[in-house]
């Protein structure tokens, strides 16, 4: 499933998510279930027909991830790979910050960062004329239904119904959800 919030210049997109690893991190083995956050600059395509025609729209490069995930092996609910991703190269998010206070209240922290989005950006070395001003007063004007969006994805992915492996014999390495 996935949900999208756009502004003028920037988005957020929001998905459930099963990840399996062919190579992971000491400590992070197994696969991992979740929901992803990705805040990414929008594209407004040129109209493909007449002014009643449908709007092109891109949901284009990422700025920063979030990733609300847990190991598939532990209970639901643990965020024990919760985890964020302050800026990328490109298409490539760097490594993966775990950060306690993400870990012990996602919904809060992450919240609180989608609310200050010039620290996001300078974070992220993204140049903030890049993105209308009035983006950031937008992104936290919405903060609250996008926080909602999510916890309905975490009561589903918990639940068993979203954020499943892929149907095969055997898996080595796994990625299902749009994000």
């Amino acid at each position: 499933m996935l949900y999208a919030f756009g502004f003028e210049d920037i988005g957020v997109v929001v998905s459930d998510l099963y990840f399996l690893d062919p190579n992971p991190s000491v400590g992070q083995e197994g696969a991992e279930r979740g929901v992803r956050l990705e805040v990414r600059m929008l594209d407004r395509g040129a109209l493909k027909g007449s002014i009643y025609s449908a709007q092109p729209i891109g949901v284009d490069r990422p700025i920063w991830r979030a990733d609300l995930l847990e190991s598939v092996a532990g209970p639901p609910g643990s965020f024990d790979r919760t985890h964020h991703h302050p800026a990328f190269n490109g298409w490539e998010p760097g490594r993966r910050h775990f950060v306690p206070e993400l870990s012990a209240d996602p919904l809060g922290w992450v919240g609180a960062r989608l609310c200050d989005l010039p620290t996001l950006l300078a974070e992220a070395e993204v140049d903030p004329s890049a993105v209308s001003a009035a983006d950031g007063d937008a992104l936290s004007e919405a903060v609250p239904e996008i926080l909602d969006a999510v916890r309905r994805l975490l009561a589903r992915v918990h639940g068993g119904e979203l954020a499943r492996a892929p149907q095969a014999d055997a898996l080595d390495s796994a990625r299902a959800g749009w994000l």
